[in-house]
């Protein structure tokens, strides 16, 4: 992509409603105005709130607000040209049910209030192979999730990485956590429905390429204190 189509996608992010933009020392060390407000400022109604996290391009944000009318849903991802999609989207089908947030998910904590959140999707994020400190799955950002979910809330993970599949799957079995589901291929076991055939534009590369997509799904209880699992990891290339 150009750096003409860059600025322009940017131009443009400013004027969609459903698009917020905070500086990042607005966030950094304070709380986001909308924090615990969402439901009232925002979508002007009680529904839950599912958010997609590294939402890219928002295939999952919008196609599953399509889908579940009664819900509210929020994408977040830092990267602005990415979300420009799924914000023109959203603005031009007036989806009131969307929103998105350009920022790091490191300030997740920064957006949203206590029991605020009832599910949070990951859709084929970094594995971090080597910084788990940075695995979206891992316990730093667990623990972040904790503070934001409804507890026993529900965190699905699809993924092309068998290495975060596994390593998620085997926290969730050591911290007893109960998993809802774990599929090593959601297509080769027919399992990929309506809502798991949603492809996102990584989804349709890594398909390309033969990777099998996994699927997880487990609730995350606020009372449990978490901690990291024993795993082969030496088995897992990606």
């Amino acid at each position: 992509m150009s750096k003409k189509d860059k600025l322009g996608k940017f131009k443009e992010n400013a004027t969609f409603t459903s698009l917020y933009q905070p500086e990042t020392d607005t966030v950094l060390k304070n709380d986001y105005e909308h924090k615990g407000k969402w439901n009232t400022d925002v979508f002007k109604n009680s529904n839950p709130i599912v958010l997609e996290l590294g939402c890219g391009k928002g295939e999952y944000t919008i196609t599953l607000a399509q889908k579940f009318p009664d819900k509210n849903f929020i994408g977040i991802d830092i990267k602005g040209a990415r979300l420009w999609k799924g914000a023109k989207f959203a603005h031009g089908n007036k989806l009131e049910n969307v929103a998105f947030i350009r920022t790091r998910i490191d300030f997740i904590t920064s957006f949203f209030a206590e029991n605020e959140i009832s599910e949070i999707w990951i859709t084929f994020a970094d594995p971090q192979l080597k910084r788990s400190r940075k695995r979206l799955t891992g316990i730093m950002f667990l623990n972040r999730y904790k503070k934001i979910l409804k507890d026993r809330g529900i965190i699905h993970l699809k993924t092309d990485s068998r290495f975060l599949h596994e390593y998620t799957l085997e926290l969730a079995i050591q911290n007893s956590l109960q998993i809802i589901e774990a599929n090593s291929d959601i297509y080769g076991s027919n399992r990929a429905d309506d809502i798991l055939s949603i492809k996102t534009f990584y989804e349709q590369q890594f398909l390309k390429q033969g990777f099998a997509i996994t699927y997880l799904a487990f609730c995350l209880n606020s009372a449990s204190a978490l901690k990291e699992p024993v795993w082969e990891k030496e088995k897992y290339v990606r």
